[in-house]
């Protein structure tokens, strides 16, 4: 078959999109990006270009401009069905015309049409967007530019957007990306997955730096930067001058602070982790989890890591716990009716049940899964907690974020993209409203010190009656624009928006204390901060405050549709359309529309529709369709990364792509529309008769297998063998005043300490378990058998390191 990247010109030549240029400006937490996306029409005929892109699902869309010849139109937010009305106007009377909207089902993705661009002609599309960026569990801020838009999966019977991925040898655009970044704090260093150039720091305080991508870039994966700050964790506020020409009492119009907080826990609490919880892990068992996690030789599948991690996690629970594992593709399964007390005998029937799960289960129907689990009756003194592994191809977002917000207040969801491209407004989305952390695991990334950290969090106490007080000098009052804050975590930060109302006098300071109780000790933090404006600011914490209310207006209004419509339907929405227009942001009801009215010479001929190439996901075996008519349009953008609409194109998602047979003679492309007959039905190749022989597992991987649910081993050969010994060696150096089993447990300890310090934080949590095990053996002669156990291992390792 040909190399078919979406619709070809007749000469089979691509589609106009020239090049992408990328500029992005980190000021602490908060990022900047802006990209040009420069396009020519080489085709005798009128044409209509359609691209559909991803974007960070916490972003505000706050500029969109286009500019052809010498002619700038900037465009302006309008309520969303006229902005489409306006556009068809503008083309049906030979006009040129942009429209940039948001998908109706997620936040993260958005769809640019570029109409009636003449033969010949070039056009340059800016497109600007603010966005905060997400802490990692090593306190690096994340930033990605997306280089693919997985297609997502979209429920039987709902309407769907699919996607024309082709290799990325064959995308015919050129990427350019240059990042400064800035902080009151020292830039310690700027890590990448892809070539940059070296950082430049621009002062003698290294608090500013610059760097960009290597040249010859090929753009086949995301680029994801992380940027590390000495001492990340300090408190910060910003307070940003309202705009000059908007009215004063309006969000736009006053100052608005931006506070970022770090709580600081005591100590005393933080040493001794919960010992009780319901845990229940949500795995994703679609198609495209069978895809590798990186292009390395060799490397794992995503299914293939989350078993591993799901080893980790059972050999972590703490005794006393409940647990369940569900599954989902198509449909859901689950190991036990309902959750079950950690022993273990629970232990390993699931684990047997784990190292049987493959990519088979079709789809990505995650919203059925989640209804079945918050069916069931929470169980007394045991907080739920939800861990969601998923590459987050669902169509149906917001359907399933509002789900998990409406059960909030019965757990705290953990969730996990795994692969590039996973949406960050669902994996966000799930721990934002579900109280909990979100994790992505990208590149060569490991899915088990991301999700070992998440279990930390969850077995923090959980932080009860969180109430903030402001302290302000007499005249200035607040008005607190973000969502009352629900989750605190160790470390983690929180950000609060509020508008500010009033004359302060010159040098005058505010104040903020967080007031919670956390394992029944009250608890404060508290944060000075200065109201002297901030220079140079720009109206980035307007536009990010601006966006955190439309979505909480956005999610209310969904609310109140999903529930059958309240007496004031429709009342949120149009709050939302007023502040989107007011603060120049995008939102699910509004759309940017620029209608190029200056030349007055009217385009002739039928418009001709494009659609751009877009890269080939890692594994799949066959290009995807990105479905999507007009009327309905759909799409998403992220800082440069383009995909295509078609608007005949059947709906096939890839997770059941994927696990099809090769493509038969009676279902060729043919000008990318498939054979109407394959709709949603599946076709499952036959199973090989027998599967090829397993690398052997991990050597830590293989202890930790070995543990039993109390935290103890056994002296057997399978210990001898992942220790690297005979078993007649572990045998005849054992002290024979301990028991097999203390033995075994304290070699596996010195081992662990011994060989893997560098994965510590895997195995931290069961080698707790395992210490605390031993103490309540009270085993004589323990000094004796560490001695005699480093003797036998080749190690140093001091008892006190152990821990006993």
């Amino acid at each position: 078959m040909e190399n078919c990247c979406g619709l070809l010109t007749s000469k089979k030549e691509p589609v106009p999109l020239k090049s992408v240029e990328v500029e992005l400006e980190v000021r602490d937490h908060v990022a900047t990006v802006v990209s040009t996306l420069n396009y020519e029409n080489k085709e005798d005929k009128p044409l209509e270009a359609v691209f559909v892109f991803p974007m960070p699902g916490d972003a505000a869309v706050c500029h969109f401009s286009a500019t052809i010849g010498q002619t700038q139109i900037v465009a302006e937010v309008k309520e969303k069905q006229k902005a489409r009305e306006e556009y068809d106007d503008a083309l049906s009377s030979g006009q040129q015309a942009f429209l940039l909207e948001e998908s109706d089902q997620s936040p993260d993705i958005f769809s640019l049409s570029v109409g009636s661009l003449p033969p010949g002609e070039s056009a340059s599309i800016r497109l600007e967007y603010v966005t905060e960026l997400a802490v990692q569990a090593d306190e690096g801020l994340r930033f990605v530019l997306p280089a693919v838009l997985n297609p997502r999966y979209h429920p039987q019977g709902s309407e769907g957007v699919q996607v024309t991925s082709v290799p990325a040898s064959l995308v015919p655009y050129s990427l350019s990306f240059s990042a400064r970044v800035s902080s009151p704090r020292p830039v310690s260093k700027v890590e990448s997955n892809c070539p940059m150039d070296p950082l430049k720091y621009l002062n003698t305080e290294q608090s500013q730096a610059t760097i960009k991508l290597a040249a010859g870039h090929k753009f086949d994966k995301d680029v994801e930067l992380l940027i590390y700050y000495k001492d990340a964790h300090q408190p910060t506020a910003v307070v940003e001058a309202g705009q000059t020409s908007a009215k004063p009492g309006t969000l736009m119009g006053d100052p608005l602070v931006m506070l970022s907080l770090y709580p600081e826990f005591p100590q005393a609490v933080m040493s001794s982790l919960a010992s009780c919880g319901e845990f229940v892990f949500l795995l994703d068992r679609s198609g495209s989890m069978g895809i590798p996690m990186n292009n390395n030789e060799g490397s794992q599948t995503r299914i293939g890591s989350a078993r591993d991690t799901l080893l980790l996690l059972l050999k972590s629970i703490p005794m006393g716990c409940y647990f369940n594992i569900y599954s989902f593709g198509s449909s859901y399964e689950y190991i036990f009716p309902k959750s079950v007390e950690y022993s273990e005998k629970t232990m390993e029937e699931a684990l047997k049940k784990v190292e049987g799960m493959e990519d088979d289960l079709g789809g990505t129907e995650i919203l059925e899964a989640l209804k079945h689990i918050y069916s069931q009756a929470c169980i007394p003194n045991q907080p739920r907690q939800l861990f969601v592994f998923t590459d987050g191809e669902v169509g149906n977002t917001k359907e399933v974020i509002n789900l998990v917000k409406k059960n909030s207040g019965s757990h705290r969801c953990f969730s996990f993209g795994i692969g590039e491209g996973a949406s960050s407004a669902l994996i966000n989305g799930l721990a934002k409203e579900g109280g909990g952390h979100a994790q992505f695991i990208t590149g060569t990334d490991r899915m088990q010190p991301k999700v070992m950290q998440s279990l930390r969090f969850a077995l923090q106490p959980t932080v009860v009656d969180i109430s903030v007080k402001w302290d302000l000098p007499k005249g200035v009052s607040v008005t607190v624009l973000s969502p009352p804050i629900t989750t605190l975590f160790q470390g983690q930060r929180s950000l609060i928006y509020a508008q500010l109302t009033g004359q302060s006098p010159k040098a005058a300071e505010g104040s903020v204390t967080v007031m919670y109780s956390l394992a029944g000790h009250p608890s404060q933090n508290k944060l000075l901060f200065s109201l002297k404006l901030a220079e140079d600011s720009g109206l980035t914490v307007h536009r990010l405050a601006a966006r955190t209310l439309i979505r909480s207006l956005e999610m209310e209004e969904e609310e109140e549709v999903v529930e059958g419509g309240e007496p004031d339907e429709g009342v949120k929405k149009k709050k939302v359309v007023e502040l989107s227009v007011q603060s120049g942001v995008s939102s699910t009801f509004t759309a940017f529309i620029a209608v190029n009215k200056g030349s007055g010479e009217t385009i002739q001929g039928p418009l001709v529709r494009r659609n751009v190439p877009t890269l080939m996901m890692m594994g799949c075996p066959t290009p995807c369709m990105m479905s999507m008519s007009h009327s309905a349009a759909d799409g998403g953008f992220s800082g440069g990364v383009l995909m295509s609409k078609q608007s005949a194109a059947i709906n096939i998602p890839i997770d059941e792509i994927l696990m099809a047979n090769p493509l038969e003679e009676d279902m060729v492309y043919d000008g990318y529309q498939m054979a109407d007959d394959f709709e949603q039905e599946v076709m499952y190749a036959e199973p090989p008769e027998a599967k090829p022989e397993l690398p052997r597992r991990d050597p830590l991987l293989q202890l930790v297998s070995l543990q039993r649910a109390s935290g103890r081993w056994e002296l057997d050969p399978a210990l001898a063998a992942a220790l690297g010994k005979t078993s007649e060696e572990v045998e005849n150096t054992q002290p024979s005043e301990v028991n097999k089993e203390v033995w075994a447990t304290i070699l596996a300890l010195i081992w662990l300490h011994g060989f893997k310090m560098d994965a510590q934080e895997e195995w931290e949590l069961l080698a707790m378990k395992a210490v605390s095990w031993l103490r309540a053996q009270n085993a004589p002669c323990v000094t004796q058998c560490v001695e005699a156990g480093n003797t036998l291992l080749g190690c140093k390792v001091q008892k006190d390191a152990l821990g006993i």
